[in-house]
């Protein structure tokens, strides 16, 4: 993960993505979506937003959304070897697993 945001940022600060078309773009973006950090997400949303794609936005959101509220993502805790806490079980009881 951390390699991919490394090769993520050196490409935006290049302005690699701008040079592809649009459906292209989101594959220079998806590391910071995947990333527990929230300052990524944060960059991750405001990338999406300059997308005009509102489908690929609505993720990043949710993404986004999901590491403000408990600072990871809870569906990979149990592969991690890390504890949930009662408000995460309750959570994956019911979200949206994004293929998980």
């Amino acid at each position: 993960d951390a390699k991919a945001r490394a090769v993520a940022r050196l490409a935006l600060a290049r302005h690699y993505p701008v040079a592809y078309p649009v459906p292209m773009r989101q594959f220079f973006y998806m590391p910071f979506e995947h990333s527990e950090d929230l300052g990524d997400q944060e960059l991750c949303c405001a990338l999406f937003e300059g997308c005009d794609d509102p489908e690929n936005l609505k993720y990043a959101l949710a993404h986004r959304d999901i590491v403000a509220r408990f600072g990871r993502f809870p569906h990979r805790n149990e592969v991690l070897g890390r504890a949930s806490t009662g408000e995460e079980l309750d959570y994956l009881r019911n979200a949206e697993r994004f293929g998980q």
